[in-house]
């Protein structure tokens, strides 16, 4: 979306592969300019390079997009401490890391956006989440104590927190389901797409902080 909206975007990932098949698909769907960058942001190290890698290509950053996110879901009891660390680290320390590295750039810019996409986990815990609804809950505190930072230096904070979204998150592989879309009640990504461009789209006087986006219909089980 944003590339099709004439943004110039990076994005990382930690397999190399991976993210340079996500280039190109992206590159060959759009007018945009795309580049990609090895990165595992619960590693500050690492994070800290990506944006001197997004300096040297781009010259700046308007807007950072907290996308990357892991879960892993069963009983308190049976998660390993490796399980519990990544968990945290990824969906709320990288989200921190990189939060961080933005604002730095964004006060000598004069202002900037900072996107977090969160999850209802983080309104909503659930049975054999532990891990992942503590990251989330997370998150939402940190979006929002941060929002209340920054609001008067000219940079925004916003928290989408989607419902089901049809990816391969939840384990379904493209070959179990090759349209990509999974289960047909579930929100679909370009959905998500459309409310972050509603957000970047808003007069810069006001603020929408915090969306929750559910599927419109429900399937039987936790009603996220």
């Amino acid at each position: 979306m944003l590339l099709l909206e004439g943004a110039h975007v990076t994005i990382c990932g930690r397999d190399r592969q991976t993210l340079d098949r996500a280039v190109a698909e992206l590159a060959s769907e759009s007018s945009g300019k795309v580049e990609g960058k090895v990165a595992d942001v619960k590693e500050h190290e690492q994070v800290g390079e990506l944006f001197r890698f997004v300096d040297s290509r781009f010259g700046g950053l308007d807007v950072l997009v907290n996308n990357a996110g892991v879960g892993v879901f069963r009983p308190v009891a049976e998660l390993t401490l490796e399980e519990w660390r990544s968990t945290l680290d990824t969906n709320l320390s990288g989200a921190f890391y990189c939060s961080r590295e933005a604002l730095f750039r964004f006060v000598t810019r004069g202002g900037g956006y900072i996107v977090n996409i969160n999850s209802l986990a983080g309104a909503n815990a659930f049975a054999g989440a532990a891990a992942y609804n503590a990251s989330k809950f997370g998150l939402a505190g940190f979006a929002e104590a941060m929002m209340q930072d920054v609001r008067s230096d000219n940079v925004r904070v916003s928290t989408v927190m989607p419902g089901s979204v049809a990816t391969g998150f939840g384990g379904q592989s493209q070959t179990q389901d090759p349209a990509g879309y999974g289960s047909d009640w579930k929100i679909w990504p370009e959905d998500v797409a459309e409310v972050v461009r509603m957000l970047l789209t808003m007069p810069a006087r006001t603020l929408v902080s915090r969306v929750e986006v559910r599927p419109a219909k429900t399937k039987s089980g936790p009603k996220r």
